[in-house]
């Protein structure tokens, strides 16, 4: 699942970004409104983590740019600001979830990983399709009732497939959601994940679509 935070302030950027990339999450960080703006314009996030105290356009411009072009991504609110008349600008400008600081890293991973899996229309906190299960929060996966251990990008690109099951994803598409900006991509690291999953799974797991991508199949659980 890959995340954008918008926040100034450097030591806390950092913090945010290292403790959801420990969470699992890819994370691409900015520090002004016009960058937020420009890479939620260019490439495609499962969530935002948004300061409202920014430099060069606001948090509030930036959120009610996006949605005045409709764009749906889930926007989490991180800031000082903690009167309820702030709360309330900034929900009815857009936002869906709302978190002040001083917080918990812990809280705010699991503040994310409620609103991607309500945007993704999967309230249940655990992923099922067919034989498999997935906990993101417990970083766990199962097979037919057996725990499988998994890498950090196997256990990404699995979440892909889960979320989209029934759906083909092209090889852009799963780098997309696996990949921040900066970090290195081979050119067949899709492949290689897919063939380890296969693997740990059963080949007959994730389908091949050839020209077009990978698909989870939604069969039923045997």
């Amino acid at each position: 699942m890959r995340v954008l935070v918008v926040e100034d302030d450097a030591l806390l950027g950092d913090a945010v970004q290292a403790g959801l990339i420990q969470a699992g999450f890819a994370v691409d960080w900015v520090r002004d409104g016009v960058a937020a703006t420009h890479a939620l314009q260019t490439d495609t996030y499962a969530a935002v983590v948004l300061d409202l105290g920014l430099p060069r356009l606001s948090g509030l411009d930036v959120l009610r740019r996006l949605r005045e072009r409709d764009d749906p991504v889930p926007v989490l609110i991180l800031t000082a600001r903690d009167t309820v008349d702030d709360r309330v600008q900034g929900l009815d400008a857009g936002a869906d979830d709302y978190l002040i600081k001083p917080f918990d890293m812990g809280e705010l991973g699991a503040r994310l990983r409620a609103l991607i899996r309500r945007a993704s229309g999967k309230p249940a906190p655990v992923l099922r399709v067919g034989d498999v299960e997935l906990d993101p929060a417990a970083h766990r996966a199962r097979f037919r009732g057996n725990a499988v251990d998994l890498s950090a990008k196997e256990f990404a690109v699995l979440h892909a497939l889960m979320s989209s099951a029934g759906k083909v994803l092209s090889r852009a598409q799963i780098e997309q959601q696996l990949y921040a900006w900066g970090e290195e991509i081979e050119s067949n690291a899709v492949e290689v994940h897919i063939h380890h999953l296969r693997r740990k799974l059963a080949p007959e797991t994730i389908q091949t679509i050839r020209g077009v991508g990978y698909l989870l199949p939604r069969a039923p659980r045997s």
